[in-house]
């Protein structure tokens, strides 16, 4: 049992003063590790569940023990099998934005102050735990229709939910608290953590975490204190050691302007930590090992809206006192200075650890380390704060209280993990312009647009702004923005009078109604994808892509209750990230949008949903033209009973609505009907002829040829679905991530293939020449293919393909005298993408590159041996 705790957490004794090596680099050190899991029957359960990959764009790991993030560790998402991230975002762009994340809550209970955290800067102190398997396990849940996790209670399209409790004191699973001499004492708290996302593109990039808190004691909390720790290291994988976490600065945003013409302010309230200068390359641009976002955590809900809120900041350091720093305000009479044994940063055992949290101090961004604060209330800046401010190891603490919680009362607490891209974006600002005796100038260069504008959905889409979710006839909070306001003063009468004349006039929900709503307006299901590869007798590579569409079509939007599908796109990628994506080619229904002119507000309108052509011929005549009148040549319509009225028309999309053009996508059926006025299950019984084996509709059955592309570069295909919109929300079309049913896939002939037709081995470059520049697409992007992200040694990155393999071989290369060079052992399943392809790297079973010359190999299966040459010339 030792041993499996060891494994999970680190178990370190420390003394303040002793020398102590940082737990990132021990970690870095230590091999890499799973994540054990304990089924006993009697023993707490540790689980993980990972966020990102498909469905959203922040790939985040969270676990049943307060914690998320992996602090170091080499974990396995359970569900899929595939290594789990820490926090990665973009989604697979390899750059990391968090080591770990951890709930903490205090109160005083009777004539104690305790404190339970998830994990502290230590990394050695876990004080939440689940219950034994089966109940400690974690449980996921989805809204989407085809997910293996749908379930009609589902909030997001991805759901994690866990139980854990602060209750077990065994020393073996919680170390005693060595700064206050005593072992952990509970609070008697048991929390529900569930987590949401969204693949949305206005949702994509945050994460939502809702705590119910109960306490199951008997004895009432009283002043208690919740914070949100967080140790977020924002660097691209391929940095390591002090490099990647040693340089990253923390801060607090209150507010950002609003798109508002009126000059509003959003109000964010985001505590946030990012790279200190982006990681540019050293020629001074970013690249795409550049960590240039930003990660923060904004609190959307807790019990009670008179709250006293702490950010604080602070460098541990794990040698003793002398550089463990954070900002701390003098002390005053009313408010006396608390030494913390001398340490000013790192809060060490419970009573200091709530003392912070209580403390309702906000203190300054850690680029303004090195200016003096001390007129405003603040301790003077250490020797090292021009060192701090330019970057360091920091780590950063949200704090909001007091509450109250009597035995079994639940108390909620919901707040988001928000990412933004491109907050650098200038890759030598930092160089030119930081002086940490001035830091505004470069702070000012800063762009927090992107951070801002996910902070507001997220708040958004935990409380839908407009609606009104208890029928009690409160919508939120909202504010007016009224155009050209003339304010009219009359001066010919004694006391002249002031007339203010409004113009055009908005009224904008910025806030909900204060009930959750964790919802949004998405976009239609994507299909279900099948890649048929194909290889011609001219050996050109073709991808046939097919897909049935009857879900994407006939699903309705959650949040408008609107049939609202529009169209398909097919999009190809060479990496699996979204924004690599490019589009192929596009089909969408023939309709139109209608825009009104609006003479209060004298601008142009849309508020109707898009008409087809046949809906605008009813209203206008047969032989009405919408595309005749554009908004310079509207249409003038006068009623006798209400105000003439002016309307241009557009198309919606493209309307690229040909589904015959077997170029394009097309309907694979194309005279096929389906028989929409009864229900589907029914049609399905009455017309068996109409649906495919797979026992679909064949009318929904959509097909797409990527011709002529490279049988050695592996694609990643995607076909999403998108709607037209909710003109009456002001949203625009929404559109499906690219990732949700991303299929990767060569453009060669199938394992299947290869074993069913006995096809001969392809084995390309050959001759392999060291001069060719297969790295570069005009070299046939032979090499380099798999590396996504990292800078590689090009040394590492050749390759000699193998191809028409069947899915389960062995490999072996020869020198001409017949020794051995390197065995390669190629087993994938049938159906995988890569079953009928592997590659040799030129470099040999003793680890050294392969040399110039003519070498033979064998491939050995079941369905025989074959036997050929390579030659390589260097």
């Amino acid at each position: 049992m030792r041993i499996f705790l060891a494994s999970v957490i680190f178990l370190m004794s420390f003394q303040l003063g002793a020398a102590f090596e940082s737990p990132k680099i021990a970690t870095q050190n230590r091999p890499g590790q799973a994540l054990l899991k304990n089924m006993a029957f009697d023993e707490p359960y540790l689980d993980i569940g990972v966020h990102g990959m498909r469905i959203g764009n922040v790939a985040i790991s969270v676990k049943n023990n307060g914690q998320f993030g992996l602090a170091g560790q080499s974990q396995v998402d359970p569900v899929t099998g595939n290594p789990a991230p820490s926090c990665i975002f973009p989604t697979n762009s390899g750059v990391e934005h968090l080591y770990v994340g951890a709930f903490w809550i205090g109160a005083i209970v009777g004539r104690d102050t305790l404190v339970s955290v998830g994990v502290d800067d230590y990394y050695s102190v876990q004080e939440f735990w689940a219950d034994p398997y089966p109940a400690g396990k974690m449980i996921h849940r989805s809204i989407q229709p085809g997910n293996q996790f749908y379930s009609d209670v589902a909030k997001s399209e991805q759901d994690i939910i866990a139980k854990y409790t602060d209750t077990v004191t065994n020393s073996s699973y919680v170390s005693s608290d060595q700064y206050d001499g005593r072992p952990h004492v509970p609070l008697n708290i048991e929390i529900i953590q569930r987590s949401y996302v969204w693949s949305y593109s206005y949702a994509q990039d945050f994460v939502l975490f809702d705590y119910s808190i109960k306490n199951i004691g008997r004895k009432e909390l009283n002043q208690i204190y919740m914070a949100i720790y967080v140790d977020g290291d924002v660097h691209h994988e391929s940095v390591s050691g002090d490099a990647g976490w040693g340089d990253d600065v923390c801060g607090f945003r209150r507010d950002f302007p609003s798109n508002s013409p009126c000059g509003f302010l959003d109000t964010i309230n985001i505590a946030y930590i990012t790279d200190n200068d982006g990681d540019p390359s050293d020629q001074g641009m970013f690249t795409s090992t550049s960590a240039t976002s930003v990660a923060g955590v904004r609190v959307v809900r807790t019990p009670s809206d008179s709250l006293k809120y702490s950010f604080n900041w602070w460098i541990t350091d794990y040698s003793g006192p002398t550089g463990d720093f954070g900002p701390r305000r003098a002390g005053t009479p009313t408010d006396p200075f608390r030494d913390m044994n001398g340490i000013l940063g790192t809060p060490l055992g419970d009573r200091n650890k709530y003392y912070v949290m209580k403390h309702q101090e906000f203190d300054y961004d850690q680029l303004f380390t090195g200016k003096n604060h001390s007129e405003s209330g603040w301790l003077a800046p250490p020797p090292e704060a021009p060192d701090y401010a330019d970057g360091y190891d920091a780590r950063f603490l949200l704090s909001f209280g007091p509450f109250e919680i009597a035995p079994g009362e639940v108390l909620p607490v919901s707040f988001a993990y928000v990412c933004g891209e491109d907050l650098h974006v200038t890759a030598t600002d930092f160089e030119e312009y930081f002086n940490h005796n001035t830091p505004e100038e470069y702070y000012e260069r800063l762009d927090f647009s992107d951070l801002a504008l996910n902070s507001v959905w997220a708040s958004w889409v935990y409380d839908n702004p407009g609606v009104d979710s208890n029928d009690d006839s409160l919508y939120g909070k909202w504010r007016i923005c009224c155009m050209d306001t003339n304010i009219i003063i009359d001066n010919s009468v004694e006391p002249p009078e002031t007339t203010i004349v409004f113009g055009a006039c908005d009224t904008t929900y910025y806030e909900g109604d204060g009930v959750p709503d964790f919802r949004g307006a998405s976009p239609p299901p994507p299909p279900d994808l099948r890649i048929y590869p194909e290889v011609d007798e001219f050996s050109r590579g073709h991808l046939v892509i097919r897909w049935n569409g009857f879900a994407s079509e006939n699903t309705p939007d959650p949040f408008s209750g609107d049939l609202d599908f529009e169209g398909y796109r097919v999009y190809t990628s060479l990496t699996p990230q979204a924004a690599d994506f490019t589009l192929h080619s596009s089909y969408d229904r023939i309709d139109f949008n209608r825009w009104f002119f609006d003479q209060s507000r004298n601008a142009w309108r849309l508020l109707d949903l898009p008409f087809t052509l046949e809906a605008l011929r009813e209203l206008y005549g047969d032989d009405f033209d919408p595309l005749y009148y554009n908004v310079d040549n509207p249409l003038y319509v006068s009623t006798p009973d209400a105000d003439d009225t002016l309307y241009y028309f557009a198309p919606q999309d493209w309307n690229t609505g040909d589904l015959t053009d077997t170029m394009l996508i097309h309907k694979v059926y194309p005279y096929q009907q389906y028989p929409s006025t009864l229900d589907p299950a029914e049609a399905a019984v009455l017309f068996p002829d109409e649906l495919t084996e797979s026992g679909e509709f064949k009318y929904f059955e959509y097909e797409y040829v990527i011709r002529n592309v490279l049988p050695a570069q592996l694609y990643f295909i995607t076909v999403t679905a998108f709607d037209y919109g909710s003109p009456g929300f002001g949203l625009q079309a929404l559109e499906s991530s690219p990732l949700l049913n991303m299929v990767s896939e060569y453009a060669q002939n199938s394992a299947e293939t290869v074993e069913r037709d006995k096809l001969n081995v392809i084995v390309y470059p050959n001759p392999y020449r060291i001069d060719a520049n297969y790295q570069d697409i005009e070299g046939g992007s032979f090499e380099g293919r798999d590396a996504l992200t990292g800078v590689i040694n090009p040394e590492r990155l050749r390759a000699i393909h193998f191809a028409n393999l069947p899915h389960k071989c062995t490999i072996r290369i020869f020198t001409i005298d017949g020794d051995l060079v390197r065995e390669i052992e190629h087993n994938k399943a049938p159906g995988d993408p890569q079953a009928m392809h592997a590659t040799w790297d030129l470099i040999t079973r003793n680890t050294q590159a392969a040399v110039s010359g003519i070498y033979y190999y064998s491939v050995e299966s079941a369905l025989g041996n074959q036997i050929g040459k390579i030659v390589i010339i260097m």
